[in-house]
């Protein structure tokens, strides 16, 4: 399989992660952002949307992450990452979808503003938009804080999808300036993710 990524790209890290930690060998190829690749016609047939990661498996291609980790999970006998059990299977796929709509979105408000926008010589942070990222990323960080209160992973009681899908957005949280300072259930749990090979083995 080949995974067409960008190892800056929480995105694409959470894909990578998945795929370590189902022992899953996967062909990386750069898609260097920062020179417009995502955009020329030959990665614009892989992906419309323009962005990483895209699965090439076999002649399926696969596009969003969290359909991709899905999708690695659903093909590897014996995992235990994504249940098949109905209801511990849509308590994990909660998460993913929280993720999505909610949680990264809003991360994404303040790394932009905090991070990409310097890094891009694109001015300063816009006041609205980061006290707007702010009340987004204090609102459902508290949510994902109190969740983990008593708890080791966020669903079931092992390390799911739910923890490989969120954790790599909260890589950022220093220079994008998350105000999680008093989310210590969150923290910890970082802190675990943190520790994990796959963690070190993808960090940019």
């Amino acid at each position: 399989m080949r995974l067409y990524y960008h190892p800056m790209s929480s995105n694409s890290r959470r894909v990578h992660l998945t795929a370590l930690e189902l022992g899953r060998p996967l062909e990386l190829v750069l898609v260097d952002l920062s020179k417009g690749a995502q955009r020329s016609p030959d990665f614009l047939r892989k992906n419309p949307n323009g962005a990483v990661p895209v699965l090439e498996d076999d002649d399926f291609v696969l596009t969003e992450s969290h359909a991709i980790m899905q999708h690695l999970a659903d093909t590897t006998p014996g995992q235990t990452l994504l249940p098949t059990e109905p209801r511990a299977r849509a308590d994990v796929n909660r998460w993913l979808f929280w993720n999505a709509h909610h949680f990264q979105p809003a991360v994404s408000v303040l790394a932009w503003e905090h991070l990409i926008k310097p890094m891009l010589g694109q001015g300063a942070a816009d006041p609205e938009a980061v006290a707007r990222g702010t009340a987004l990323v204090t609102r459902y960080g508290q949510v994902l804080d109190a969740h983990l209160a008593g708890k080791t992973w966020i669903a079931q009681d092992r390390l799911t999808l739910a923890d490989l899908a969120i954790a790599p957005v909260l890589a950022v949280m220093a220079p994008a300036k998350l105000p999680l300072q008093g989310c210590t259930h969150l923290r910890a749990w970082l802190d675990r993710m943190q520790e994990r090979q796959s963690w070190k083995a993808t960090a940019a």
